[in-house]
């Protein structure tokens, strides 16, 4: 079995209105921004990116109260975006960083 795992050290950028899937699961989308200083090829490195997210269920109505621009360590998975010509992160848990 492969393994798909994503931590993730970023703030909250934008979150999208809570909808609701068809069976009724809330659902949110949000859009996390991420940067950092990494070794690579014996040199440091700046990264920054914007990475989307999709949060269900009482996880999502948790990241609605959270502010815009708060830092948290996120868990997760990658999929890809339903027209499959992007990735979202898919949220299963989040921690004050």
């Amino acid at each position: 079995m492969q393994a798909n795992s994503l931590v993730l050290s970023a703030c909250i950028a934008e979150v999208e209105s809570m909808r609701y899937t068809p069976a009724g699961l809330p659902a949110l989308n949000l859009r996390l921004e991420h940067e950092s200083r990494v070794s690579e090829a014996e040199g440091q490195r700046t990264v920054k990116v914007v990475v989307k997210a999709v949060a269900f269920g009482t996880l999502a109505e948790r990241l609605a109260k959270q502010a815009i621009g708060s830092v948290w360590k996120f868990n997760g998975f990658l999929a890809n975006a339903r027209q499959g010509k992007s990735l979202v992160f898919h949220i299963q848990d989040f921690l004050q960083d």
